[in-house]
């Protein structure tokens, strides 16, 4: 018997609306958590439903160092200590905003284990900021001046070239394009700073920068961690950068690995460099890169590994195509990539417990060590600062450690 028309279009207006909801159920929005400004939300991928941060958060697990255990006394001569060092770039003027941050990480952390401070600058410092950095610390503060051949533009970069292409990536809005001392910090903290002749003995490494904060109490020698689970490198946040500011890098990355396979290493974070997913466009403007990085202006890092053959080889060969000046090449993703492809994943450390602060972004982890700032607050300012967070393809890719 054949069926009226309307139960026809009932029928069909069912089935409809069941294969509507079943689509988008399959093509359903990430999840959504609080933001980290306000009542905005932030997008997360499969890779991180849920920031971790959020969960408490304690110590690395394995054998801490700890100060109560061990001599770390200032002028000891069996000190506890290692072969490392808190390293600072900063120019004088920046003495006032620096020794904020030296009182924070004295109060958080290093007043227990007087690790030793580096100052480096392209100038002389002022006795004001020999007095003003020591009077900030119980430990040795050392000043040092950075040899003129390791900042100055190398011989083969062409000044007008370099004043035409910096005009375009300024007209492009690429921050700091225009200044000559930003490309060469950049080239200088990618592959000069651990050549200083000051630093020549020293194996270890903590980048402390002026403007940053420190949130929580860390009761355990970093530096021993790092040595004993043999660690190469530790971050707190993980960005993307301006695909704009290195179209190049990765193109000349590809040819660097092409000529060197030998240096890849098997446990690589290569998913994590090239993901097309999170966002593509940033992936289609910086040619195959998908302009993740780790935010260096925080690193604890092992200069061994910088110092390897395949880092020097790598660098040398970005020197040479002279991305620092032609473009505006960060130490950041020169770091991030580097360690990615030449550095075994499992060697690179979040250090999830340490609370930092670099404007407009956070690490802030959900301990009870921590005061004055918000656990899981990933940025502070416009809601569109969410979309630069990189955790979660990062943590898809690699883990959350």
């Amino acid at each position: 018997m054949a069926i009226a028309r309307p139960i026809r279009l009932l029928g069909a207006v069912a089935i409809l609306a069941v294969l509507l909801v079943f689509y988008r159920i399959s093509h359903s929005t990430p999840s959504l958590v609080p933001s980290s400004s306000g009542g905005d939300t932030h997008k997360l991928t499969d890779g991180m439903k849920r920031d971790p941060l959020l969960d408490p958060t304690g110590e690395p697990e394995g054998i801490l160092w700890r100060a109560e255990d061990n001599d770390y006394a200032p002028d000891s001569t069996e000190s506890a200590r290692i072969n490392a060092t808190l390293l600072s770039l900063v120019r004088n003027e920046e003495l006032g905003e620096l020794v904020k941050t030296m009182r924070d990480l004295e109060r958080t952390w290093n007043h227990k284990f007087n690790y030793p401070w580096t100052f480096l600058n392209d100038q002389p410092f002022t006795e004001e900021f020999k007095r003003k950095t020591q009077e900030a610390t119980k430990a040795k503060c050392y000043y040092e001046q950075i040899p003129a051949e390791h900042w100055e533009a190398p011989e083969w970069i062409d000044d007008e070239l370099v004043k035409e292409s910096n005009k375009i990536l300024e007209e492009q809005g690429i921050q700091y394009s225009g200044k000559s001392s930003y490309h060469k910090m950049c080239r200088w903290n990618s592959g000069m700073f651990y050549k200083h002749p000051a630093l020549a003995n020293t194996r270890y490494y903590w980048r402390v920068e002026p403007k940053v904060q420190f949130f929580c109490n860390v009761d355990y020698d970093v530096f021993r961690y790092m040595q004993d689970h043999n660690k190469t490198y530790g971050f707190t946040i993980n960005l993307f950068d301006a695909p704009e500011s290195l179209p190049s890098l990765w193109p000349e990355t590809e040819r660097f690995i092409a000529e060197h396979p030998e240096y890849v290493a098997e446990n690589n974070m290569m998913e994590w460099l090239v993901d097309d997913k999170l966002r593509p466009e940033h992936n289609k403007k910086a040619n195959g890169y998908s302009t993740c990085h780790f935010w260096s202006n925080f690193e604890i890092g092992d200069m061994d590994f910088f110092r390897s053959e395949r880092y020097e080889a790598y660098f040398n060969y970005l020197d040479r195509a002279g991305g620092f000046f032609y473009e505006r090449w960060g130490d950041a993703p020169v770091h991030s990539v580097a360690l990615g492809l030449f550095e075994d994943a499992s060697k690179v450390h979040w250090f999830r417990d340490i609370g930092y602060r670099h404007i407009p972004y956070f690490n802030c982890p959900n301990s009870p060590k921590c005061s004055g700032c918000t656990p899981g607050k990933f940025y502070e300012g416009a809601s569109w600062l969410s979309k630069e967070d990189c955790r979660p393809n990062y943590f898809k890719y690699v883990g959350t450690h």
